[in-house]
C-alpha cells in the first residue's frame, strides 16, 4: 500500500498540472486488495477556480498477475525456482559493481553435478528432476542470506559470494556444498549418489568484468573434472593460458588431416615365450609445422572433446589395416596390428564399424588382422549402440582387448560377456614390479585370472630386463615397452622384424 508521502506527491502533481495518472493499491470492501489504474483530472470554473476533481479507474490485477509470472519465467528457473542465468548476470553485475566501490571480494562459483546424466538415463527424468529439486535446496542451504545461488541450466548450478573478507570463506563454503551433494539422495525406491565438481574465481583477483569471470570459473570448474571430480579448484592465470593453448591447438588440429601432419607409427608387441614380434600397436602421431612433434597426451583429449577424433580414427584405421595387409602378405601371415578405438568413436551414432569392416573385405584381410584396443570404462557403461558394435566386430572376427587394465572398473562378468581377448596390464603396476610386493601380486593375479577363462595378457611399459624376467616367469603373454622399441615409422618397424627373423 502507498504511503503518506506517495498521497503527497500526487496531489502536488495533480493541482500543479491538473491532472495525475498512476497505478495504487486499493481495497474493496470486504478488505480484498486488487491493484488499479486511476486517472484523475481537476475541474475549474470559467474563473479558474477548482470546483471539482473526475477520477476513472480500473481493476488491473489480473494484469499484474499476468505481467508478474512474466517476469518469473524470465528470471527464475521453473524447476528448482532459483534464479536463471539471466538474473543472476543481472546480480552478478550488480555485485561488481558495489564491489568496486566498497574495495571486497567477490567469489563466483560453478557447481556441475557429477554422474547426474546416469542418474537421469538410468532412473528417468521425472526422477532426475526431483534430484535436481533436491541438490538446488542443499546447495542453497549451504549459503548465506545475501549470496545468489541460480540453476544456470541442465546439472549446472552458480553462486555468487559477495563481501568476503578473505578467499578462505569461499572455500569452506565449497567444501560444505561438496559435502552435502555426496550425501545419498532418496528417490522413491531409489538411492542415487552424486558429486560436485566446483571451480573458483575471484573478483578483482582474476578478472574486474562479469563475462571474464563466467569464463574462469568455466575453465576453474572443468579443471576439478579433469583432476578426479568431488572437488573444488580455483582459477588461476595458468589455467587462463592452458584454455587459450587449448583453443590454438583444436583450430591447427582441424587441419592438421588435410595437411597431411599425421603419421602412424608403430610399437611392437612381444611374444614372451619365443622373443617374437608378433603384433604391432599403431599410435598416431601428430608433426606440427611450429610446435613440432605434439604429445598425443596434449591433442587427443582435445580431438575427442570436439569429435574430430572420429575423422581422425577412420584415418588411423585406414593406415593400419593397409599396414597389416601389406606385412601379412610379405612377411607374417599371422601378423596382427592393435588400434585404439575411443568411446567417442563407439557413441557417435553411425555406421563406422560397418565400414571399417568393408575395408578389412577390400584388403582382403580376415577379421584376425586387427585387434580394437578399448578402455574398461567403455564396457561398464556400455550403452545398446556399443553393445551391438562390439558385437558385429566379434562376429567378423576381430579380436578385442581392454587397454589399461588395472584402473578402471571391470569385472568378469563383463569380461565374458563381451568375449573380450586381450587384457593389457597398465604400465603402472609393471613400472614397480620389482619393488612392489603388491603390484607383482596384482599381476599375478591378473595374468592368472585371464588365463582361467581364456583371455591372453599384454604387459604394457616394459622397460627393463628385470621386468622382463618377472613377467615371462609369471606366464605373462606378451609384452611390449622400451626395452623393444619405442613407437617407430614403417620402414624402421620392418627393419625390425627382419632383425628378428
Amino acid at each position: 500500500n502507498q504511503d503518506s508521502a506517495f498521497y503527497q506527491g500526487m496531489w502536488e502533481n495533480l493541482l500543479r498540472t491538473g491532472h495525475w495518472r498512476g497505478e495504487i493499491w486499493n481495497k474493496k470492501k470486504n478488505g480484498e486488495v486488487f491493484a488499479e489504474i486511476l486517472s484523475i483530472g481537476v475541474v475549474r470554473n470559467a474563473h479558474g477556480e477548482l470546483t471539482n476533481f473526475i477520477g476513472a479507474f480500473a481493476d488491473i490485477t489480473p494484469l499484474k498477475k499476468t505481467q508478474q509470472h512474466l517476469e518469473t519465467l524470465a528470471n527464475f528457473d521453473p524447476l528448482t525456482q532459483l534464479p536463471n542465468r539471466r538474473l543472476f548476470n543481472d546480480r552478478l553485475a550488480h555485485e561488481i559493481k558495489k564491489a568496486h566501490r566498497s574495495g571486497k571480494l567477490i567469489a563466483l562459483m560453478f557447481i556441475d553435478l557429477d554422474n547426474f546424466k546416469e542418474i537421469n538415463d538410468t532412473l528417468g527424468h521425472d526422477i532426475g528432476d526431483r534430484l535436481l529439486e533436491e541438490a538446488a535446496r542443499r546447495i542453497t542451504g549451504c549459503l548465506r542470506e545475501y549470496d545468489t545461488v541460480a540453476r544456470l541450466g541442465g546439472d549446472e548450478f552458480g553462486a555468487i559470494l559477495p563481501d568476503l573478507e578473505h578467499p578462505l570463506h569461499a572455500e569452506r563454503i565449497a567444501q560444505s556444498i561438496i559435502d552435502q551433494l555426496i550425501a545419498p539422495f532418496q528417490l522413491d525406491n531409489d538411492q542415487a549418489y552424486i558429486s560436485a565438481s566446483i571451480g573458483i574465481t575471484l573478483y578483482p583477483t582474476d578478472a574486474d568484468n562479469a563475462a571474464a569471470l563466467m569464463k574462469n570459473a568455466d575453465q576453474a570448474m572443468y579443471l576439478s573434472k579433469n583432476r578426479g571430480r568431488n572437488r573444488y579448484s580455483y582459477f588461476t592465470a595458468e589455467l587462463q593460458e592452458a584454455a587459450q593453448q587449448r583453443m590454438r591447438l583444436l583450430a591447427d588440429l582441424r587441419n592438421a588431416l588435410k595437411l597431411n601432419q599425421f603419421s602412424v607409427h608403430y610399437q611392437p608387441i612381444v611374444e614372451l615365450t619365443t622373443g617374437r614380434i608378433r603384433k604391432a600397436e599403431a599410435l598416431l602421431r601428430w608433426t606440427h609445422p611450429e610446435l613440432g612433434t605434439v604429445g598425443p597426451a596434449q591433442f587427443i583429449p582435445v580431438a575427442e572433446e570436439s569429435g574430430l577424433i572420429v575423422e581422425i580414427g577412420d584415418w588411423v584405421y585406414r593406415q593400419a589395416a593397409q599396414q597389416a595387409a601389406d606385412w601379412r602378405a610379405r612377411l607374417d601371415p599371422t601378423f596382427q596390428i592393435s588400434i585404439n578405438r575411443s568411446p567417442v568413436q563407439f557413441r557417435r551414432l553411425n555406421i563406422q564399424h560397418k565400414s571399417w569392416l568393408n575395408d578389412l573385405q577390400t584388403l582382403g584381410l580376415s577379421g584376425d588382422s586387427v585387434v580394437i584396443e578399448i578402455t574398461e570404462g567403455l564396457l561398464l557403461n556400455a550403452e545398446a549402440d556399443i553393445r551391438n558394435e562390439l558385437i558385429a566386430f566379434r562376429e567378423a572376427g576381430v579380436e578385442v582387448a581392454i587397454d589399461d587394465f588395472g584402473t578402471g572398473y571391470s569385472s568378469l562378468a563383463y569380461l565374458q560377456k563381451f568375449d573380450i581377448d586381450y587384457l593389457k596390464i597398465d604400465r603402472a603396476f609393471v613400472s614397480n614390479l620389482h619393488n612392489s610386493a603388491a603390484d607383482l601380486a596384482l599381476v599375478e593375479a591378473i595374468i592368472v585370472m585371464a588365463h582361467t577363462i581364456g583371455l591372453k595378457v599384454i604387459a604394457e611399459g616394459v622397460e627393463t630386463e628385470e621386468q622382463h624376467a618377472i613377467l615371462k616367469a609369471a606366464g605373462c603373454d606378451y609384452a611390449q615397452g622400451y626395452l623393444f622399441s619405442r613407437p617407430v615409422p614403417p620402414e624402421a618397424f620392418e627393419r625390425m622384424l627382419h632383425a628378428h627373423d
